[in-house]
C-alpha cells in the first residue's frame, strides 16, 4: 500500500478519533448533568453502543459521502489529505474553545473545499451536495420540534404523576442513552469509512466502491475510544449552560434525537449529532417556557455552525495547495 494511501488512513481515523472525543459529549450531556449518571459510567456505555452502531445500522451514510457527492475520478490522495487535515484542524480549535460545532459540516467543508480546488466545480455532483445539505440543515429543525412536542406529550401523560416518576426518567435513559449511542456510531462513524473507501478505491485497492469489514471495525473503534474519553469542555457547553437539565429533559431530549439520527442513518442522510442534540435540548426548554433557556448560548453554536462549512472549505482549499506544492505527484 503506499505512502499516501496509508497517510489518507491515519489521518482518516485520527478524525474519527477526536469526533468520538468532540461528539461524546453530544451523547452523555444530559445524562450527567441530570444526574442519571455518572461520568465514567456514562462514557463507558456510550463507547460500547457507538462501536456498535455500523454493525447493526448498515453503511448508507459512507455510500453518499464517498461515492455520491464528487465523481471518484476526479479526487487525488491531496484532495482526501486537505480535506481531513482541515476537518482536523476545525475540531482541535472548537474543542479547545469548548465550541460544540459540528464535525460533519467541518468535513463536508473541507471535502468540497479540497474537491473544487482541486478538480473544480463540475466534479461535484449537485444531486449529492443536495442530498447531503438538506440532511445537514433540516435535521436540526426537526430536532427542535420533536424535542418541544415529545416533552409536551410527556407532561400531558404525566400530569398526575408523583415526584417518583423521576425515577422512571432516570432509568429510561439507560434505553434512550444507548440508542442514541448506537445511531451516532452508525451516522457519524461512516463519514470516515466513506474517506478510507474512497481512498482505497483510487489506490487501485478496490474495483467498485465496497466499505471493507476491517475499515468498518476500524473507525467504529476510533470513533469508540474518543467517545470513551470524552470532551469535557463541551460537556460542560451543553449540559448546563442552556438551562439546569432534569431527568425528564435528558430523556425527552434523547429521545427526539435518536428519531432523527436514525431516520437519517437509514436513508443514509450525513447529519451533525451536536447540532440535533443540541436543537433538541432547546426544543425540550422550550416546551415548558420558552425563557428558560439561554437563547445567547444557542446564538453562539448557531454562529459557529455557519461558519463551518465556508471555513473548513476555505482552509482545505489553502492546505491542498500547500501539498501540492510540496508532494506534487504524492
Amino acid at each position: 500500500m503506499s505512502i499516501a494511501i496509508i497517510a489518507i488512513i491515519v489521518f482518516a481515523l485520527l478524525f474519527d478519533f477526536l469526533n468520538g472525543i468532540h461528539d461524546s459529549s453530544n451523547i452523555v450531556a444530559t445524562m450527567i448533568s441530570s444526574r442519571s449518571f455518572s461520568p465514567r459510567v456514562a462514557l463507558g456505555v456510550t463507547a460500547v453502543a457507538e462501536f456498535s452502531g455500523p454493525f447493526i445500522f448498515g453503511v448508507a451514510v459512507a455510500k453518499t459521502i464517498g461515492n455520491e457527492i464528487v465523481n471518484p475520478e476526479a479526487i487525488t490522495p491531496q484532495v482526501l489529505l486537505a480535506a481531513l487535515l482541515a476537518a482536523i484542524i476545525w475540531n482541535l480549535l472548537t474543542w479547545y474553545l469548548g465550541f460544540p460545532s459540528s464535525s460533519s459540516h467541518a468535513l463536508i467543508g473541507g471535502f468540497i473545499g479540497a474537491v473544487v480546488v482541486g478538480a473544480g466545480w463540475q466534479t461535484i455532483r449537485l444531486e449529492g451536495i443536495e442530498k447531503v445539505l438538506i440532511a445537514l440543515f433540516t435535521s436540526p429543525i426537526i430536532g427542535l420540534v420533536f424535542g418541544y412536542f415529545i416533552t409536551r406529550l410527556i407532561f400531558f401523560l404525566c400530569r398526575n404523576a408523583t415526584p417518583r416518576v423521576n425515577w422512571i426518567f432516570k432509568r429510561g435513559q439507560i434505553l434512550t442513552g444507548v440508542a442514541l449511542a448506537l445511531t451516532h456510531g452508525a451516522n457519524d462513524a461512516q463519514k470516515t469509512m466513506g474517506m478510507i473507501t474512497l481512498a482505497l478505491l483510487i489506490g487501485g485497492y478496490l474495483k467498485e466502491f465496497v466499505v471493507p469489514i476491517w475499515v468498518i471495525v476500524s473507525c467504529a473503534g476510533m470513533i469508540g475510544l474518543g467517545t470513551s474519553i470524552g470532551g469535557w469542555r463541551l460537556i460542560r457547553t451543553l449540559g448546563a449552560k442552556f438551562y439546569k437539565i432534569r431527568p425528564v429533559d435528558g430523556f425527552s431530549s434523547q429521545l427526539a434525537s435518536v428519531l432523527v439520527i436514525l431516520g437519517n442513518s437509514i436513508l443514509g442522510g450525513p447529519v451533525s449529532t451536536t447540532q440535533i442534540v443540541s436543537t433538541s435540548i432547546m426544543g425540550v426548554g422550550a416546551a415548558e417556557r420558552a425563557n428558560k433557556v439561554r437563547w445567547g448560548v444557542a446564538g453562539e453554536i448557531g454562529t459557529a455552525w455557519i461558519l463551518t462549512i465556508p471555513a473548513t472549505a476555505l482552509v482545505a482549499a489553502g492546505i491542498y495547495w500547500l501539498l501540492l506544492f510540496i508532494f506534487p505527484k504524492l
